[in-house]
């Protein structure tokens, strides 16, 4: 004759099933988590070099038109030499890099409104911009670059982490 609790079936998992199965979603969310982090890097990376593309560009353009390049500054004035002053002349002059309007939605490099916007990289610094004239420039033309993610760069090379037009 059978006993009634051998023939329980037994329901639900053991306390080690559960651990085991939390245990491999925490490691699976930790890999996707750190994946995350290096596809981010990667991509405000390539922001910045098109950015830095973009902005060379509109700065030869300027040259082209002028004689000269935009005088050694901040990109406060950058931003006054390739757009502010092309879009608020009247009539409308000539802007260097449409990208740089500040009502454009989705660009998210300008940083104030009219002219003392600045232009900035995907980490919140301004680019930095010289002519090479300037004392401190490695390129003969003009030197632009990104500070990167840590904010900083060396003062006599740059820091790993940097991005430039040379």
């Amino acid at each position: 004759m059978k006993t009634q609790s051998s023939s329980r079936h037994r329901r639900g998992f053991t306390l080690i099933e559960l651990l085991v199965v939390i245990t491999i979603i925490v490691i699976l969310a930790g890999l996707s988590m750190g994946g995350y982090g290096y596809i981010a890097r990667k991509q405000a990376d390539s922001q910045a070099a098109v950015q830095i593309s973009l902005l060379s560009k509109a700065i030869e353009e300027y040259k082209l038109d002028n004689g000269v390049y935009p005088p050694t500054g901040n990109t406060n004035s950058l931003y006054i030499l390739l757009y502010w002053t092309g879009a608020n002349a009247s009539p409308p002059g000539k802007i260097y890099l449409p990208d740089l309007d500040p009502n454009s939605k989705g660009h998210g490099w300008i940083d104030g409104t009219g002219p003392a916007a600045k232009i900035l990289d995907p980490w919140g610094n301004e680019y930095i911009y010289r002519r090479g004239d300037d004392s401190a420039a490695k390129n003969p033309d003009f030197d632009l670059l990104s500070k990167g993610k840590d904010g900083l760069t060396g003062s006599t090379a740059l820091s790993a982490d940097d991005i430039d037009n040379y």
